[in-house]
């Protein structure tokens, strides 16, 4: 547990009581802070409440008496589309309101550090697309690098749950646009700009917003390295504000398509190669094609940011891609679950928007298409550029019937669940096929979340697998 600095002897509010909620409640405690909290679910209140928790209604101006500091759980709104009423009352009193990764860049670093000889250091990854795969891909090439590493965020444990710094020690997080919104401090060593394409537009008041608290991780706490993917307008904005010129190499500028051979320092991904550029010169080239773990243009560009965080930090070329080979993916993420009779099936449950859809379609050819659930605004209208290798798309969920309006001239099926999805998929696949569950909409009208809308898939297929 990372204990909170700075909180001794002080009364600080929690605002949600779930996995992070809980975490905070912890580390305050370890840190000397007296701890009152909050939660909307009346069952997570009195659980809490049984546990010996504090529990004040702080939608109640009286229970702020004394209270110098609000944390809240990043998942709940502080300013669109409405904040919270508790939120709005410590805005309202003028008390702070901060996340847990806010207290974690405030406490991590302590008085032990000056007995180690290499400074622990922090490599935070945002971004819309792929931020997950990075994330677990550097922690991944650290850990077969003997160098000691932890992950945490938005991915894996909660970052006040972490364990205290050890010499030389590297800790990866992944970090959501709710958890940059909010953070009071944003230090990372090394900052990771992935992507960028619209999502959480109703938290966010719009794409600038949502644009803007991925931004703050690069300018609240101006990190040593900055890793930017420059092919969308924001990246190549971004890496242009932080960079003083064409010399300056703490921007590292990364692609999955461009050749970004002039510069101070750049990453890069072309036609299944990755090639490292350092002031015009060639420094490394990874041949991707046949590393199992990373497939398909966007995963180049996950390679390109792990890569490009991971010479940052000291690495070598060779240690890096000897890393590569040995990564097995994420589950839920271009995530191979078998191959029946020449039939790959592919598991990308994750890819709960238009941009990621696209970028699963381009990754493979002979495409038997599982897409559906419940559509976000916009529809899918923009994948029709990317259907050319679709065979047939089968169609799952509350949307079903809005997709296939959608798709133009794709054949489809409406198969409204899973099962029959992948029964007809299975059924009509020819071997060199791939069926591919990308379903560009969220899971919320048939499963809890789309780990679980995965996980279905994965037994399905394996109980194909077993006949």
């Amino acid at each position: 547990m990372i204990a909170v600095q700075g909180v001794e002897n002080q009364t600080v509010a929690v605002l949600g009581l779930g996995r992070s909620g809980k975490a905070t409640v912890a580390a305050l405690a370890a840190g000397g802070a007296t701890v009152v909290a909050w939660d909307d679910g009346h069952d997570t209140r009195e659980a809490a409440r049984a546990e010996g928790l504090r529990i004040v209604d702080l939608t109640d101006p009286d229970a702020w008496h004394g209270v110098t500091a609000l944390i809240t759980s990043p998942g709940i709104p502080h300013l669109y589309p409405r904040p919270h009423p508790a939120i709005a009352m410590a805005c309202a009193l003028g008390v702070p309101v901060d996340n847990d990764i806010g207290l974690f860049f405030r406490s991590y670093a302590t008085p032990d550090w000056d007995g180690f000889d290499r400074t622990p250091k922090v490599i935070a990854v945002t971004g819309s697309n792929g931020k997950s795969t990075t994330t677990a891909l550097i922690h991944h090439i650290l850990n077969e690098c003997g160098r000691p590493t932890q992950m945490g965020g938005n991915i894996g444990t909660g970052v006040l749950s972490l364990q205290p710094a050890v010499d030389g020690e590297v800790v990866v997080l992944e970090l959501s646009s709710y958890q940059t919104d909010l953070a009071r401090a944003l230090t990372p060593d090394v900052a990771v700009f992935t992507n960028l394409s619209p999502d959480h537009l109703d938290r966010h008041a719009g794409l600038g917003g949502y644009f803007a608290a991925k931004r703050r991780l690069f300018a609240e706490g101006g990190p040593d390295r900055a890793v930017i993917g420059v092919d969308e307008p924001e990246g190549l904005y971004l890496a242009g504000q932080l960079q003083m010129g064409p010399a300056d190499d703490r921007v590292i500028r990364i692609s999955a398509g461009q050749k970004l051979d002039r510069g101070a320092w750049s990453v890069f991904a072309r036609k299944g190669f990755l090639a490292e550029y350092r002031k015009g010169r060639q420094a490394g080239s990874i041949d991707m094609r046949q590393i199992g773990g990373l497939p398909g243009a966007h995963n180049h560009q996950n390679a390109c940011a792990a890569y490009a965080a991971c010479r940052a930090v000291g690495l070598a070329p060779r240690e890096i891609e000897a890393a590569f080979r040995s990564f097995a993916g994420l589950p839920h993420r271009s995530q191979l679950v078998a191959e029946i009779g020449g039939v790959r099936f592919v598991n990308d449950s994750k890819a709960t928007n238009v941009d990621a859809a696209a970028k699963a379609l381009q990754a493979f050819d002979r495409i038997r298409w599982i897409a559906g659930g419940l559509g976000k605004d916009g529809g899918i209208a923009a994948l029709v550029p990317h259907l050319g290798r679709v065979s047939k798309a089968y169609l799952i969920g509350h949307s079903a019937r809005d997709f296939a309006l959608e798709i133009g001239q794709t054949p489809h099926e409406i198969a409204e669940t899973m099962d029959q999805a992948v029964c007809r998929a299975a059924a009509e696949a020819q071997p060199g096929d791939t069926v591919l569950l990308a379903p560009a909409a969220a899971s919320f009208d048939q499963y809890a979340d789309f780990e679980k809308r995965g996980e279905h898939f994965t037994a399905l297929v394996e109980a194909l697998q077993r006949r």
